[in-house]
């Protein structure tokens, strides 16, 4: 993203997509009172840091995203980190639609009733973000083998 004023960040920010959302996050420079204070001085330093950022660039945010949504067919998604601290201002929540069987809905209703999640809804995602968390190198395995499949296809003849 060019567009992004070159002081925004101290250096490029992360950017992830998907078919739905682009998100970008960029990491700030650690406020100097957050140094040497006690952990929790520091951490409502880079609290503020980000929100300052986040209320300061807001204008500019927006005018970037509408751009950006209107090129590539996705919102965009904000966010800063700040020391370790990571916030995301504004981020989809796209509903899915699954046809889960009986025992599948049984997983998602033992979370409910064990208060690990409000709802159905909510234990889906804490499966997902589990299975993401422990299955990270399975994950990324398939999504490499996802982009020799896309170069595959790419050098491939023009469907007709």
């Amino acid at each position: 993203m060019g567009r992004l004023p070159d002081g925004w960040f101290a250096g490029p920010p992360e950017i992830t997509y998907d078919r739905d959302e682009i998100l970008v996050v960029g990491t700030l420079p650690e406020p100097e009172g957050a140094k040497g204070g006690d952990a929790e001085a520091q951490a409502a330093a880079r609290h503020a840091r980000i929100e300052a950022f986040r209320e300061e660039t807001r204008q500019q945010r927006m005018h970037i995203a509408d751009d950006a949504e209107d090129k590539f067919g996705r919102k965009v998604a904000w966010g800063a980190e700040c020391g370790g601290d990571r916030e995301i201002f504004t981020t989809l929540s796209i509903p899915v639609m699954t046809r889960l069987r009986m025992r599948e809905r049984a997983v998602l209703d033992t979370l409910v009733e064990a208060n690990v999640a409000r709802s159905r809804s909510e234990a889906l995602a804490w499966c997902v973000q589990l299975v993401r968390e422990h299955e990270g190198d399975w994950i990324r395995q398939l999504r490499d083998a996802l982009e020799h499949v896309d170069e595959a296809r790419a050098a491939g003849p023009e469907p007709r």
